[in-house]
């Protein structure tokens, strides 16, 4: 599984870059206004430091638009992912962006119909959120099984992005039904590492260490 960052706070993907935990990078417009910089310096700084994709949101409405966005964004560097939402329009930027050769994450995506629809638009990545099903009474983590029976039943090549991720059980739950990548705040990643018997065991080997009286090196 692909560890994506979903965040432009460039000091928290540098921190987990550097442990080798970051396979790319997620941003939204949402992302940018709380990173508090410029789309574009950001999103090359990102760039620069990450060598996976680097998803990158337009912001227009229209195809036309979301086209003439996109190819823009592309330029910033090559490692760009053109971020377009799951809207007819979107899809039509989509294919446009494959036929050009770029990488396309196709995003808000909320059942399993829309990543149909964004696999045969060529997207490299489909976005299902998780967290957001979840948050109205329904199972987004049985989005992420549908949606990867379909595509293995017919060999889509899109990849499963699963996003809104909320929990360390979320990520262990798509883990195990075979998303390709997660995307999820780093925080969440740190959280990993995180259990209350790891701390308690921590705990008694270091007060049993201290009773030996002794010292490993200098």
């Amino acid at each position: 599984m692909k560890f994506f960052l979903d965040t432009a706070d460039v000091d928290a993907i540098r921190e987990l870059n550097e442990l080798g935990m970051v396979d790319g990078v997620t941003t939204n417009p949402s992302l940018i206004l709380k990173a508090g910089r410029n789309i574009e310096e950001v999103t090359r700084e990102i760039c620069e430091m990450v060598s996976g994709p680097v998803s990158a949101e337009v912001v227009a409405d229209k195809a036309d638009d979301m086209i003439r966005e996109g190819r823009h964004l592309a330029q910033i560097a090559p490692n760009i992912a053109i971020k377009v939402p799951l809207t007819w329009d979107g899809l039509k930027a989509c294919r446009t962006f494959a036929d050009e050769g770029h990488m396309v994450n196709v995003t808000l995506c909320f059942t399993a119909a829309q990543a149909i629809l964004a696999a045969k638009a060529g997207a490299t990545f489909i976005s299902p959120f998780v967290g957001r099903l979840d948050d109205i009474g329904l199972d987004g983590v049985d989005l992420i099984a549908d949606i990867r029976e379909i595509y293995d039943n017919y060999g889509y090549e899109t990849q499963i992005l699963a996003a809104s991720i909320r929990s360390v059980n979320h990520i262990v739950e798509v883990g195990k039904i075979g998303a390709d990548v997660i995307t999820a705040p780093p925080a969440v990643i740190k959280s990993m590492a995180k259990h209350v018997l790891t701390d308690k065991g921590l705990e008694q080997f270091t007060a049993d260490w201290a009773k030996t009286g002794q010292k490993i090196g200098g």
